[in-house]
């Protein structure tokens, strides 16, 4: 059973960098493919970006391609989301997940969650 927690939100203002992490536990970290997906109030959660398991692969939702980066380190178990150029419309509760070998972008493909940490952009 794998086990995330994420950290790192917070309330910042247009154009503030962010980073977010995402501590695991409880499986083999590098098999697991990782991504981030968030939920603003009223809304679907919706996915944001996705990394195998190597670290080498990656893929962004459009709005967020240029401006947020997608990384991990296995040795440390940890799934990063560089967040550059922020705008009111990322305010969201951003949630990691993880998935066993292959990378997703549907969420209800990910069986493992965190309990969300939230990102408020201010103007």
């Amino acid at each position: 059973q794998v086990q995330l927690v994420e950290s790192g939100g917070g309330l910042v203002q247009v154009g503030d960098s962010l980073r977010l992490s995402c501590q695991g536990s409880g499986g083999t970290f590098s098999t697991y493919a990782m991504a981030w997906f968030r939920q603003a109030p009223g809304k679907e959660r919706e996915f944001v970006a996705r990394i195998d398991g190597t670290g080498v692969i990656s893929a962004y939702t459009n709005s967020v391609k240029g401006r947020f980066t997608i990384s991990r380190d296995n040795a440390k178990n940890t799934l990063l989301l560089q967040m550059n150029s922020l705008k009111p419309e990322d305010t969201a509760v951003y949630y990691c997940a993880a998935r066993f070998r292959y990378m997703s972008s549907i969420t209800s493909e990910y069986p493992y969650w965190g309990q969300g940490t939230q990102v408020t952009v201010s103007s």
